[in-house]
């Protein structure tokens, strides 16, 4: 009996955030799901101090591939300063780090992966931290922070650093080698070799998204020679002076009767982010100030020939696991790989275009691949802590090639609940058997 009680005093324990000083058992307690502000639904599934959670998400500019000011820079030049800046901005000791995840799409393999480790070695890691790339096309840098967190929260780590790297001026977009005759038995594996902006026109003829609204989503309006060292502190690809009169006047470029052109569509981009995470009770131990807070992420599966509309259905998905609806979500970052299929996915889900891109989304500063989905972290978290408490969940996501979507959902750091609604009860709730 006494073993048995014991057990449940310190898995109540672990129940209570770190924070707490009431260690009085005299009264049993039994917790219940957090009720999250105006969202009842919502709850957390885990213990307060094991949340996973941001202190640090920061990028670089984004250049135009080829002829911006990132041009003549080394990919790892371009990694090496966002890994860095996670670290110094912290004061983490950057040997503490268990594991640093690249996400990265164009590059073959083995030499990018060799590019990043040597780029952790330039940012001052010392040899005992390891590093990995992973690709799951534009959605890879999501993908590398929902990595890490996943390995948080298994206990693989205590600190991990996502990241995303694209340099497009240095790997272009190609297929490599020969296709295998095979591909012509499957309607769905053909699909899956269609230039990206084919699918925006199926998007745009299946689902009936005009000319017009498209050139009209790549508007931005936010709502708020020799070799020589330069430092680059501005995105480059901004057309400040761009007007829907002047994008109408573009041609289509994947299709003579098409809608897609250059002027709504993605730019093809230099650039990379970095996101630091770990559990919340070793920020908290820090000392560190929290930026978000890693909730849930979906990938999906949809259709080849339309893969921009992998949004439309990530997004429903992520949020559910989240245990929220559409509506309790404040802000989105919703990657703009085509205007056709951004327009597509809003309408799809009645969001709401003034919680959407409200800096500006990949039409307007460009979408370099791999380096996407941390750039959004970054983008959105910061959103969300200059607009404060009336801002407190956030969605990225973004469509991926050959027919898949990404999402995942995000809690403003100083946004999340105490588990402070335990209630008394009458009578012993024993955790095991053992009590009989």
């Amino acid at each position: 009996m006494d073993r048995a009680i014991n057990r449940q005093k310190i898995l109540l324990d672990h129940l209570r955030p770190p924070s707490s000083s009431d260690h009085n058992y005299e009264a049993v307690l039994s917790a219940t799901n957090c009720m999250a502000g105006d969202s009842a639904a919502y709850h957390r599934t885990s213990a307060f101090g094991d949340d996973v959670v941001i202190v640090a998400a920061h990028r670089t500019p984004l250049c135009k591939a080829k002829r911006g000011l990132f041009k003549d820079t080394f990919p790892d030049d371009l990694l090496a300063p966002v890994l860095k800046a996670v670290i110094e901005k912290t004061n983490v000791n950057p040997a503490e780090v268990g594991d640093i995840v690249v996400g990265t799409v164009l590059a073959p393999g083995s030499q990018r992966a060799s590019e990043c480790r040597m780029a952790a070695f330039y940012a001052g890691f010392p040899e005992t931290v390891p590093v990995r790339t992973v690709n799951r096309q534009c959605s890879s840098g999501l993908q590398a922070v929902a990595d890490v967190a996943a390995a948080i929260k298994a206990g693989f780590y205590d600190i991990g650093i996502g990241a995303g790297l694209e340099s497009m001026t240095t790997n272009a977009m190609a297929f490599d080698g020969s296709v295998n005759p095979r591909v012509k038995d499957f309607v769905q594996a053909q699909d899956c070799l269609l230039p990206m902006g084919i699918t925006s026109e199926n998007v745009a003829h299946r689902f009936g998204v005009t000319r017009e609204e498209q050139d009209q989503a790549a508007i931005v309006d936010p709502k708020t020679g020799d070799e020589k060292p330069i430092t680059v502190n501005v995105d480059d690809g901004i057309r400040p002076n761009a007007s829907v009169a002047d994008l109408a006047k573009l041609k289509p470029v994947f299709k003579k009767s098409g809608t897609t052109t250059a002027g709504n569509s993605s730019q093809v981009t230099d650039g990379a982010g970095a996101v630091l995470l770990m559990k919340r009770s070793l920020a908290m131990h820090k000392g560190l100030p929290i930026l978000g807070v890693f909730r849930t992420f979906a990938a999906v599966g949809v259709d080849p020939a339309i893969m921009g509309i992998g949004p439309a259905v990530a997004i429903p998905a992520a949020v559910k696991a989240a245990g929220l609806e559409l509506d309790d979500i404040d802000l989105f970052e919703i990657n703009e790989a085509f205007a056709s299929q951004f327009v597509y996915c809003r309408k799809k889900l009645e969001l709401d275009p003034e919680k959407i891109n409200v800096n500006g989304g990949a039409m307007a500063i460009g979408h370099p691949l791999g380096a996407t989905g941390a750039r959004c972290v970054a983008t959105l978290l910061h959103e969300m802590k200059r607009r404060g408490k009336d801002c407190r969940f956030g969605v990225i996501s973004m469509c991926i090639g050959t027919g898949m979507g990404a999402a995942a959902v995000f809690e403003r750091g100083d946004a999340v609940d105490e588990l402070c609604n335990a209630r008394k009860v009458e009578s012993h709730g024993f955790l095991s058997k053992d009590a009989k």
